[in-house]
């Protein structure tokens, strides 16, 4: 029996779920498991998943999807057909998998029982294919060592999930360092190894889709803080304080108080190219060439301002008691998937 399996989650990704599963197929042992997570797609994954010899499970679409609900029925299906397993890679559908990653995850696994999630370098495919997919690699690119976080890719332990209840089924989004936050509570260690991991493909070609992303990334920092801000580590209250500020509180003091301040109060906007100069600085220490740390630092103090609306959209929703939906960046690939 094995003693990893796999679990892929997607909705319409197309030729990417293809290339997914084929990646799987192509570096893991046969007997490993891989149950692919669908979530309404129309585009025949679930056939093609099939016809790869990949189990395929169509979620319950009446129910509000989130990644963190596919994810959990992946990991419920594996864990009950295969009861051996002590390791879950989990992957997006618009991922592949590089050679030789699992097994230098499972090695580090193995060596240390106290590490319950360990991830490695995920890239973007097409990079160069538009400025939002070059900042998307460019945050794919986290510190090495022991880390606080994972993302959507990561080989994590079982019985580690299992003492966390798995993923926040609410979350619309950051539900990956939202567990992680449960694990280190716990006393779980989380590793960023220095290896190469996935391929991504953002597919993020349009500024209406970096600023849904970005609105999401606020959305995420919201429920993060709303859920663990008061704890000891004051998860995400930092973050939270800098889009309030930066994002809204400072542009509307700037232009609300322009008219009776004979526009002095304009001259608040002087901190954004300071911002700017601290957040380039960091990313050329970091070891970013000149022109991707401009690049990133400009994005990254303009992204404050969707990231505001996207805390903002949190709050206003938690307050009506309304239901979160998806925010979704990614058009679909609805021509159909062919393998």
């Amino acid at each position: 029996m094995s003693r990893i399996g796999v679990v892929t989650i997607g909705r319409n990704e197309g030729e990417r779920l293809v290339r997914c599963l084929k990646s799987l197929i192509a570096q893991i042992p046969n007997e490993v498991p891989i149950v692919y997570v669908d979530s309404g797609s129309t585009d025949g994954s679930m056939a093609v998943a099939e016809s790869l010899g990949v189990r395929a499970i169509a979620l319950d679409m009446s129910v509000p999807f989130t990644m963190a609900r596919g994810r959990n029925a992946g990991f419920k299906d594996l864990v009950e057909h295969f009861s051996d397993i002590e390791y879950v890679q989990f992957i997006d559908g618009d991922c592949e998998l590089m050679e030789g990653w699992i097994s230098q995850a499972m090695v580090t696994l193995d060596c240390d029982e106290k590490l319950a999630v360990v991830c490695g370098r995920r890239y973007e495919r097409f990079p160069d294919a538009s400025i939002y997919n070059r900042l998307a690699d460019m945050e794919w690119n986290t510190p090495v060592g022991e880390a606080k976080a994972c993302g959507g890719d990561a080989l994590i332990r079982v019985s580690a999930i299992r003492e966390v209840n798995g993923y926040n089924e609410a979350l619309i989004a950051g539900e990956e360092p939202e567990m992680c936050v449960r694990l280190r509570q716990r006393g779980w260690k989380i590793q960023r190894l220095d290896a190469d991991m996935t391929l991504h493909d953002a597919a993020m070609l349009k500024f209406s889709q970096w600023w849904k992303r970005a609105i999401r990334g606020g959305w995420a920092m919201a429920a993060g803080k709303a859920l663990h801000g008061a704890s000891p580590e004051r998860y995400m209250a930092r973050e939270n304080f800098s889009r309030w500020i930066w994002g809204m509180i400072l542009p509307l003091i700037a232009l609300g108080c322009a008219g009776f301040t004979w526009g002095l109060s304009l001259l608040l906007f002087a901190g954004y190219p300071i911002l700017m100069w601290r957040v380039y600085r960091y990313r050329r220490r970091y070891g970013d060439p000149p022109s991707h740390a401009r690049l990133y630092a400009f994005w990254c103090v303009l992204a404050k301002l969707p990231e505001a609306i996207g805390q903002l959209q949190y709050w206003l929703t938690r307050w009506r008691g309304k239901q979160a939906h998806l925010i979704e960046y990614k058009k679909p690939i609805t021509e159909g998937a062919e393998c």
